[in-house]
């Protein structure tokens, strides 16, 4: 097949030049397909990071769950513990007093 010369405004140009022009527009389409490609990796690459943070924060909140759920049996724990302790103490009291009784009691 034979190459036509393309006209411009200036004339015909020549085989050469045309040659010229389409070896720079291709090489022009290679840097701009490769700019294209190194921009893909980069969004993949970006899309990866953004899923793993995004399965730390997930992570995250299912410790502070556990976390929240630890703290309030902890504090429930405490609160009977403190109820038991104040009972016991109560206890003590009736009982140190009855022993005083019976002491005083027995010394008169």
């Amino acid at each position: 097949m034979p190459m036509l010369a393309r006209v411009n405004q200036r004339g015909p140009l020549p085989a050469m030049a045309e040659t010229s022009a389409i070896d720079a527009a291709s090489k022009r389409l290679a840097s701009a397909l490769d700019a294209l490609e190194a921009a893909i990796e980069h969004r993949c690459e970006a899309d990866r990071g953004e899923e793993g943070l995004v399965a730390q924060v997930h992570a995250l909140g299912a410790d502070r769950s556990r976390l929240a759920s630890d703290l309030d049996a902890a504090v429930a724990r405490s609160r009977s513990l403190e109820t038991s302790n104040r009972e016991i103490a109560r206890r003590l009291d009736v009982a140190i007093d009855s022993i005083r009784t019976v002491l005083d009691a027995n010394d008169h």
